[in-house]
């Protein structure tokens, strides 16, 4: 009983979530024409837009909360007293309830939109012509990046030209294809996931399910502004399941159309080289090497990406990922909760300002390293701990 009333109350809160997310609407948006829609969509913005305080508050109360539970659930499967069918029962609520939210903190997904437009609407290139090309379409209104062309790999395009198709270039039900598309892409990755550990550290499965699935930034970033990441995801897990089960052809298409999608998984090519040469030979491969130098890899497109433009918390779902597969181990359990934390706080400016504008960049980077630097010493704390403790 304790346990579904738990399982209630974390709903309660996506269903929070949820509702906080309309509260983002941009105001150039027209989200609905009808008249008690219409109004209930402008008593949702008032808060976001005119009362930032409480949009702040609300959010910052929300992602506390969010952590909290995040926390205990961890623990829960850790003590093994939680089961896989709760699990999975919190993991698809979570995906049934955010799939359907607002893209509350990101324009990107009207970008993705956009450029399957391009296409699917004005039978021209995105590669070689940008949003701004097409003055009168009412959706420059509301968008961000109108200057850029499409910047990603052609298997997203193809993943995503029919969905725009199937929305008949009516907007409200193609943004909702496009976040069901990355709710299916979020579900997707969670099974490869478990079925990656059932085979290199089955009694971890349900530790790492929850330790990506319910993490507030992956569900954040993965369902309610639905960024490509996820999908990347997917493709990549399941080509990783499939080379630890030694399927190498398939393995590698998967591999590159993951790439396809967004560059950032080519970083762990030298992995998947590596692995199979080891396989080939029958040589007994060390999974938590494999892992952590897959971790390694993965961080530094992190950092690249940060430094030629700036820090986003969506650049860490493909890090989580990999990380869900080595999170019993302290050094990244304890990096990862506190990065995610960190990252989450980068929104806390805006929703209480509402512009980015200085000094918050200075600030947010002061966040970051701050928040790098008490994960450092967390893990060498704990380092040092336990060494103290084997000593005695």
């Amino acid at each position: 009983m304790k346990t579904k009333v738990l399982v209630f109350a974390y709903l309660v809160v996506l269903v929070c979530l949820f509702l906080y997310s309309f509260t983002q609407i941009d105001l150039s948006l027209t989200f609905s024409k009808n008249a008690f829609a219409a109004s209930l969509v402008k008593s949702f913005q008032h808060i976001g837009y005119f009362n930032r305080p409480l949009s702040g508050a609300l959010y910052l109360g929300l992602i506390i909360t969010l952590f909290s539970f995040y926390g205990l659930f961890l623990y829960l499967v850790h003590k093994k007293k939680l089961q896989k069918k709760i699990v999975w029962s919190l993991l698809i609520g979570a995906t049934a309830i955010l799939a359907f939210s607002y893209n509350a903190f990101s324009y990107d997904l009207f970008n993705y939109i956009f450029d399957a437009k391009i296409i699917t609407h004005y039978q021209q290139n995105p590669y070689e012509h940008k949003a701004l090309d097409y003055a009168g379409d009412p959706m420059l209104s509301f968008m961000r990046w109108t200057h850029r062309v499409y910047p990603y790999g052609p298997v997203w395009l193809g993943l995503t030209v029919p969905l725009s198709f199937l929305g008949l270039q009516l907007f409200v039900p193609t943004l909702f294809l496009f976040k069901i598309f990355m709710a299916a892409g979020f579900i997707g990755s969670l099974f490869f996931l478990g079925k990656i550990l059932r085979k290199i550290a089955p009694e971890k499965e349900l530790f790492g399910l929850v330790f990506f699935g319910l993490n507030p930034l992956v569900l954040i970033e993965s369902l309610v502004s639905a960024h490509i990441d996820i999908v990347m995801v997917f493709f990549c897990l399941w080509s990783f399941y499939l080379l630890v089960k030694e399927k190498y052809v398939v393995s590698f298409i998967l591999f590159f159309l993951s790439i396809g999608i967004k560059f950032a998984t080519g970083f762990l090519l030298p992995i998947y080289l590596w692995l199979f040469m080891q396989q080939k030979k029958k040589k007994k491969v060390s999974w938590q090497r494999v892992i952590l130098f897959s971790l390694g890899l993965l961080l530094s497109t992190v950092l690249i990406a940060s430094l030629r433009s700036t820090f986003q918390p969506w650049y860490l779902v493909l890090v989580l990922a990999f990380a869900s597969l080595l999170a019993s181990k302290y050094y990244v359990f304890v990096p990862s909760i506190i990065l995610s934390f960190g990252a989450m706080l980068t929104y806390v400016p805006y929703l209480f300002i509402g512009n980015w504008d200085p000094p918050i960049p200075q600030n947010l980077t002061t966040l970051y390293l701050t928040t790098c630097v008490i994960a450092v010493v967390g893990v060498v704390s704990i380092f040092f701990a336990r060494r103290f403790n084997k000593g005695i």
